[in-house]
């Protein structure tokens, strides 16, 4: 062992006096090369390094023994990284004296303490498979710096766990208390609670190794692995030969990198990574049209017509008004459901159908105003609704502002800054004509629907496919009747065999049941009314087939001052579970649900969400919902719930947790869309912590009517 690392620290020395630079070696974009378990690194050993803030990169690795690893990383902060990783070892858990494949999943975070300087190394602490099965658990310390203008980049550090396997020794941080000598053994059985007891104890092992940039595609790397494998030679699926790992990585290009490695002489393992960027949009700032110019109003005494309030007593004259303005709204894709009109000033309450941001709705809407009303009306009050015809802010503008702003060098900066901004509420609806065609309203959709599982215990990917024909009418503003039916043509959702182990009613754990039926289904079936009961204010009832499993009512009220970056919300639900196949029957199985809810605008790209109260199997707790949004509408995050049931009684993961994604459409499109691709990676479903998934909760609906969400984007206003 003692030859090992006087090796590793004579290369380490050698290359020290080589020459010194703080490049690192990394694409064009910023992204760092990558290891086989998803974070910044060598092949097995990771590096100090941290990827550009906000990538996301999904990675494959596939080993010749037939063991394979998916991971997802994400950069969330600049310096802190999280990974979800599902791996799949053959001949590895033994069950019933045989030996099965297993299927396992875990989670890793880093944070880079130091960042490289011009003689101090970048450094790094990570634990790696935290709160998982433990499978692939260990915890380091890395230090990496760059040589010969960011071309050569060494990395070398400290591992506990499996990275304390090799060449190990009595860890140093026993000069803490003795108990830090050993390590608590793992039962692969079990998982999903997070082992403090085991972190950074046991024997410790030094690592090290080097990446050389031959090229701008091809990267050389080589390590002394302090990762022993000792498990899977345990189970006779692996052989180490030598302590050693070599690869070679391709980066044919921007994005998609492909690697090839020989690990401790004994297999040979090819990895697979997509990387993309939030912040890096394909098609730039957007391929949106070009939008109507402000309409210049003429001089009083050019076009003294024009500046006449003759019309405010002609009720034809109004209307004419109207539809002019109307037209225009349609074309800037938007329409327009309430108007009221006076001397000098126009109300217009529109829907938003194409712009994700409603900054560059209400922008399009002022330019439209400007083309289509008299030259007496000098302010606007704009009052953007969402699908479901509620009011949120009211935005009140300077028709003279908007026409001297339009092309001027910070002329979105200065437009907010003298915009105004009241909740609609305090407008009252005296007045307001509202269009022929704004209620009633019906529509209706027939296509394919997707619905997927990911990462379950048995099977990456669960997934049924099929038809859905929904509809949607609504009479009168905020009064909704809406439906689906489904019809499944092929899936796997309800081939799940697995026993229940949770001593909770079964609120979730039959949804493979449910997935069962091949007749066509009511997905859903319900009638909502949503209003605002007062300032800052909003408020939502709904009664019917709530959801695919459970039928009943529900009542929402959530208070959101306008401005605020703080909202509160309390919600009721009286439910029963559906029969299982899929029609108007129920069954015996009822819950009561409430919950109270706070959210809060970090204002740092940040949004937390607490909810705490009672579930769908009785079970009582709290939910923490972290998530990263960025300002062209992504968003990441995660979300875990603990309750007041055991691990015993919750049964397999101990506790419920995942990892929300949102993608807008018009990011990866170019062209404005208000459409989003959604997964929720929720790694094993189970009773605990289980809540209603409703359709139109209020917060995410009506959090974008008003600021900070809608001036969060204020630069697109002239867009």
């Amino acid at each position: 062992m003692s030859r090992r690392i006087s090796r590793i620290a004579s290369f380490l020395c050698a290359v020290g006096a080589a020459g010194v630079t703080q490049a690192q070696t990394v694409s064009s974009t910023g992204r760092v090369s990558q290891n086989t378990y998803g974070v910044p690194g060598l092949i097995d050993m990771p590096s100090a390094r941290v990827q550009p803030d906000g990538e996301l990169i999904t990675s494959l690795l596939i080993l010749t023994n037939e063991t394979a690893r998916a991971q997802v990383s994400f950069q969330m902060t600049p310096r802190f990284q999280a990974v979800f990783r599902y791996a799949t070892i053959p001949d590895f858990l033994v069950v019933d004296g045989d030996l099965e494949r297993t299927f396992d999943r875990g989670f890793d975070l880093r944070y880079q303490l130091f960042r490289e300087g011009r003689y101090r190394p970048a450094v790094t602490i990570g634990l790696q498979d935290f709160g998982g099965t433990s499978i692939y658990s260990a915890e380091y310390l890395v230090a990496s710096k760059a040589f010969f203008d960011g071309r050569l980049d060494v990395s070398a550090g400290i591992g506990w766990g499996r990275f304390g396997t090799e060449g190990g020794f009595t860890n140093p941080l026993g000069i803490f208390g003795d108990s830090l000598e050993t390590r608590p053994g793992i039962d692969l059985g079990e998982g999903g609670t997070p082992e403090f007891d085991r972190l950074f104890r046991g024997d410790a092992a030094f690592f090290g190794g080097l990446a050389w940039k031959i090229s701008d595609r091809w990267v050389f790397k080589a390590e002394y692995s302090s990762d022993a494998y000792e498990r899977e030679e345990a189970q006779g699926i692996f052989d180490q030969e030598i302590p050693f790992n070599f690869g070679l990585e391709w980066t044919p290009r921007e994005g998609v990198t492909l690697g090839a490695y020989a690990i401790n002489g004994a297999e040979v393992g090819f990895n697979l990574q997509f990387a993309l960027n939030p912040k890096r949009s394909p098609n730039g700032s957007g391929l949106d049209s070009a939008p109507q110019p402000v309409a210049l109003r003429p001089p009083p005494a050019q076009n003294p017509d024009f500046w006449s309030t003759a019309w405010t007593q002609n009720p034809a004259a109004q209307n004419a008004f109207r539809d002019v303005l109307s037209a225009n709204l349609q074309a800037a894709g938007l329409e327009l459901v309430a108007s009221k009109l006076t001397a000098d000033s126009a109300e217009i309450r529109f829907r938003n159908l194409r712009y994700r941001s409603q900054a560059q709705a209400v922008g399009r809407a002022a330019r439209a105003a400007t083309a289509s009303l008299p030259g007496t009306i000098e302010t606007f009050i704009l009052v953007p609704l969402n699908a479901d015809s509620q009011t949120g802010t009211a935005v009140v503008l300077r028709r003279s502002d908007i026409e001297a702003l339009e092309n001027a060098p910070n002329g979105a900066g200065e437009i907010e800054a003298l915009a105004g901004f009241t909740d609609a509420v305090g407008l009252g609806r005296e007045g307001l004509e509202y269009q022929e065609d704004a209620f009633p309203r019906f529509s209706y959709r027939l296509g394919p629907f997707t619905q997927y599982g990911l990462f379950d215990p048995d099977a990456p990917i669960r997934a049924d496919f099929g038809v859905e024909l929904s509809a949607r009418y609504e009479p009168l503003p905020g009064f909704i009747l809406s439906g689906a039916v489904r019809q499944r043509i092929a899936g796997n959702r309800d081939e799940v065999d697995r026993e229940n182990d949770s001593e909770l009613p079964p609120v979730r754990t039959d949804t493979f049941i449910f997935a069962e039926e091949n007749s066509p289904v009511v997905e859903r079936l319900t009638a909502d009314y949503l209003f605002r009961p007062g300032r800052n204010l909003y408020a939502r009832i709904s009664a019917g087939l709530l959801e695919r499993q459970f039928g009943g009512i529900s009542g929402e009220l959530l208070w959101k001052p306008t401005g605020s970056r703080l909202a509160l919300g309390a919600e009721v639900n009286r439910v029963v579970q559906r029969d299982f196949n899929g029609g108007f029957g129920f069954q015996t199985l009822d819950a009561t649900t409430y919950f109270a809810s706070a959210y809060f605008d970090h204002r740092n790209g940040f949004v937390s969400q607490l909810d705490v109260g009672q579930y769908l199997a009785g079970d009582q707790g709290a939910t923490y919902t972290l998530t990263r949004e960025f300002n062209n509408g992504w968003k990441i995050g995660g979300y875990v719930t603990l309750t007041d049931v055991t691990d015993e009684e919750f049964g397999e993961g101990s506790f419920d947790r995942g990892i929300l994604l949102t993608i807008p459409l018009d990011w990866a499109l170019g062209q404005p869309t208000r459409a989003t691709g959604s997964a929720v990676i929720q790694p094993i479903l189970r009773d605990g912590g289980a809540r209603l998934r409703l359709a139109n909760r209020l917060y995410p609906a009506v959090r974008d009517l008003s600021p900070p969400d809608l001036t969060d984007e204020w630069g697109r206003f002239w867009r």
